[in-house]
């Protein structure tokens, strides 16, 4: 579709995370608490600690810094105790979207959410309402031009469940979370090196917004992603470039 390539999507998306950068410290230091907590402090044993380790070194974050935090979470110093809590709903044009928060105040968190999707004209949804419309995975992508060949060789060789070439030209490889991991790593190692990589939610199907629906939307979008205890925001809207 004409201004609507997966391409175009996924750089505007990291676009506007990256304008929030200032902010990504927080988001980071909550999962890395998170991650502590319920699997421990030993990266070597947590999966999802040593994710958010690696997003924590490409914010630039101090290696102190992570330390301090995961022994906060793991009882070795004291600090606020954070909970994962997500939320759905539904956005215009009955876009499904997927809010994942980290709170010490649940009460505060659902009103802060439900706010924003009712201001912007949103609905915010019960559990289950929204999830089945995707698909909880690994993803990884490459922008066009890269080597389909050896992305498709190298990724299913190493567990990806699924190599998908996008008619812009991108490669997306899917995984199962627990092989995210893996996969990403024999990659990088092969000289592949992804525009982005993340355990996610990924739609199953889109909606197209064009016009003033793509730009409420967008509004809604930006709303949800400014709350203080809002972790990510997955949605289906295909919005144009």
């Amino acid at each position: 579709m004409a201004g609507h390539s997966k391409w175009a999507n996924i750089q505007h998306r990291k676009a506007r995370q990256d304008e929030k950068r200032q902010r990504i410290w927080t988001r980071v230091v909550r999962e890395i608490m998170i991650a502590a907590r319920q699997g421990g402090g030993d990266p070597a044993a947590n999966p999802r600690l040593r994710l958010a380790i690696d997003k924590a070194k490409a914010a630039n974050m101090p290696a102190d810094t992570i330390k301090r935090n995961i022994d906060k979470a793991t009882g070795n110093l004291e600090g606020v105790n954070y909970e994962e809590v997500r939320y759905e709903g539904y956005g215009i044009g009955g876009a499904a979207v997927i809010v994942d928060c980290m709170t010490d105040n649940r009460v505060r968190t659902v009103a802060e959410v439900r706010h924003a999707f009712s201001k912007h004209g949103g609905n915010l949804g019960t559990e289950g309402s929204v999830a089945f419309q995707f698909q909880h995975c690994g993803q990884i992508v490459f922008e066009p031009g890269t080597s389909e060949d050896k992305v498709m060789e190298v990724a299913l060789e190493a567990g990806a469940d699924d190599v998908i070439t996008q008619e812009d030209g991108s490669i997306e490889v899917l995984t199962a979370p627990a092989q995210f991991e893996a996969v990403r790593d024999a990659l990088q190692a092969a000289g592949l090196t992804p525009a982005m990589a993340d355990i996610t939610w990924r739609p199953s199907n889109s909606v197209v917004l064009e016009g003033e629906d793509a730009q409420r939307m967008q509004k809604l979008l930006d709303a949800i992603e400014d709350l203080d205890d809002v972790q990510d925001v997955f949605h289906n809207a295909e919005l144009p470039e």
